[in-house]
This record gives structure tokens, C-alpha cells and sequence, in this order.
């Protein structure tokens, strides 16, 4: 088993409906802030359950959720299915995207669960969907040195600053004990330096800059901003 198997399966990684909600919610707005006008073509890149991409969708002129994992994609394909603004698609399916037709890119809470070679190899495809003028924004990269202690303490602001504490300190005592955290520790998590994620960006032929703020609610998380290399 794999990250894309695990998040594939019924997976506990939420504390309660609420926190579930607030989360997707919260990185729907993030992700609409960076919407540069309401004809753009946006691509959600491992978007995961997307519950708020309705939100994004009412930004946009279009917007394409790309997903990995078979049985969430699905799930995608129904939620989704009556609404012609929205295309749910597999990663490969990206392949037969038009080079240069995306106006915004967005990877977010995905760079942890992939090794560099797999990053690289994503950032590359990226490139080549972007548009001249285009924007990847890479978020909630996790940064070397951080952890889970760090995620603890964000989640736990997280729910006192949106009224599910109590579900936060319960849910922190059960993920001590849960498939999740057995399985982070088995499989591992990738997090880079600053310097070692602008690298990346970089050799992918993207110019980086780090964000001001991360995307959602975790601030000692990283997000990226890059733009395709203007050559003159």
C-alpha cells in the first residue's frame, strides 16, 4: 500500500464533519484569491475529496480535478457530474491536456507524499500545461525541521479558533494510536528546506517565490508561487 492507496481507502484523518468541512472550505478560499480573472482554466493537481470545488468553480471559466486515486475520483465523478464547469480526470488523463492552455495550477498538501523524483516529474508536466503568463502555486509543503508536532499544535488552534477543540484534543489521542500515524511512520513523508524546494521549482524551469502565508490553516507549512521562466 501506498499514499494513493491510503487516501483511497476509508481513512481517518479528520476529527469530526466539522473539521472535514472547514478544511476543504478554507483551501477553496485560499485557492480563489489566486484566481487571476473569471475566465480562467484552473487545475487542481491531486485535488483529493475537493467538498468546496463548487466555490472555485464559481471563480473560474473552468476548472479540472485531477486525481490519482481510483475510488476517490469516482466519488468526484458523481459529485461533480452535473456540473459542466467541472472535469474530474485521472493524472494521466493530464497527457492529452492541450501545452500551455492552464492558467493556474494548484498542488496542495500533495509535494509530502511524493518522492523528488515523482515532484520533479509533476512540476515538469506542470510546466508544460502552464500557460506563458500562468501560476503554479505549491502549497502546505512540509518544511524540514517541522512535524507532528507542529500539525498538532496548528490543528489544535485550528479547532479552538472554530469551536471543535474538544473533537481536536480527542481526535490528537487517537491519531496517536491510528493506521495514519502507523502508516506515516512505515512509509515516511518528504519535506524540503526552503532552499531545496525553490531548487526544485527551479530545475522544473519555473521561477519560485515563497508565499507570505501557507494555503489552509497550518503556518509552518510552505507555499510556493512560480511562474514559467521568461526567456528574452
Amino acid at each position: 500500500m501506498d499514499w494513493i492507496d491510503y487516501y483511497d481507502s476509508n481513512h481517518t484523518i479528520y476529527v469530526s464533519a466539522r473539521h472535514r468541512e472547514l478544511h476543504f472550505r478554507i483551501i477553496a478560499g485560499d485557492i480563489i484569491g489566486y484566481i487571476p480573472g473569471p475566465d480562467a482554466v484552473v487545475l487542481d493537481y491531486s485535488c483529493g475529496e475537493a467538498l468546496s470545488a463548487g466555490e472555485v468553480a464559481n471563480a473560474c471559466g473552468r476548472l479540472i480535478l485531477a486525481e490519482p486515486a481510483p475510488n476517490l475520483r469516482q466519488r468526484l465523478h458523481s459529485r461533480f457530474a452535473a456540473d459542466s464547469r467541472i472535469t474530474v480526470s485521472s493524472l494521466e488523463d493530464l497527457a492529452s491536456v492541450p501545452a500551455q492552455s492552464i492558467d493556474l495550477v494548484v498542488m496542495n498538501s500533495v509535494s509530502q507524499y511524493m518522492t523528488p523524483t515523482q515532484l520533479a516529474a509533476a512540476l515538469s508536466l506542470i510546466h508544460s500545461l502552464l500557460k506563458p503568463t500562468g501560476r503554479l502555486v505549491l502549497g502546505d509543503v512540509l518544511n524540514s525541521g517541522g512535524g507532528l508536532l507542529q500539525d498538532a499544535i496548528a490543528l489544535l488552534r485550528f479547532g479552538w479558533r472554530h469551536g471543535f477543540l474538544k473533537d481536536a484534543l480527542v481526535g490528537l489521542m487517537s491519531t496517536a494510536l491510528s493506521d495514519y500515524r502507523r502508516f506515516r511512520s512505515r512509509i515516511g513523508v518528504q519535506s524540503y528546506t526552503e532552499a531545496e524546494l525553490a531548487a526544485a521549482l527551479r530545475a522544473a524551469g519555473l521561477t519560485p517565490q515563497r508565499a507570505a502565508a501557507n494555503i489552509g490553516h497550518n503556518p509552518w507549512r510552505m507555499t510556493f508561487l512560480a511562474t514559467p521562466v521568461t526567456i528574452s
